[in-house]
């Protein structure tokens, strides 16, 4: 009776194993990272760049294909409601990618991508917690966008455009 069973379930399971079908692009494309201007935001980006292509096996110091990035940050004061009383900070960072083949000479792929976020702002200069958000959401802007990135590279096809 327990055969049985167990003969079933292993013959399910391998007719469920027998008809997946693997959704994982088999590119498997190193890239390296070229010079990002823009200080510790350029920074900040250039190392989660290579952090999350090293981490997903794609990252070579060497390779041909060239990252080419660059990120921006602008500020802008939002006022919520009518008397005044909570001023607010929109945060907006915006990522544009290359990715150039230096063999060929040629662009393989271009990635453009906006993210925002608010946060309370405080009426004064003297206050750090105007600094310290701004440098967080900053941060998180970059890294979300980063994964993006990351996550559309891997399931695009690496070819030349022309």
């Amino acid at each position: 009776m327990y055969k049985t069973k167990l003969l079933t379930l292993s013959l399910i399971s391998l007719i469920f194993l027998s008809c997946a079908k693997s959704t994982s692009n088999q590119n498997n494309s190193k890239f390296s990272v070229g010079y990002i201007d823009g200080e510790f935001d350029g920074l900040v980006l250039k190392t989660l760049l290579k952090n999350n292509l090293f981490n997903i096996g794609r990252y070579d110091k060497e390779s041909n294909l060239i990252i080419d990035a660059e990120i921006s940050h602008t500020s802008s004061l939002f006022i919520t409601n009518i008397d005044n009383t909570s001023d607010r900070m929109n945060m907006n960072s915006k990522l544009s990618v290359k990715i150039i083949n230096q063999l060929n000479e040629c662009e393989i792929y271009n990635f453009d991508n906006e993210i925002s976020q608010f946060y309370i702002f405080a009426d004064s200069n003297q206050y750090i917690s105007n600094v310290v958000a701004e440098k967080k959401i900053k941060e998180q802007n970059t890294e979300q966008l980063v994964k993006e990135f990351i996550n559309k590279i891997t399931r695009s096809e690496i070819v030349c455009k022309e």
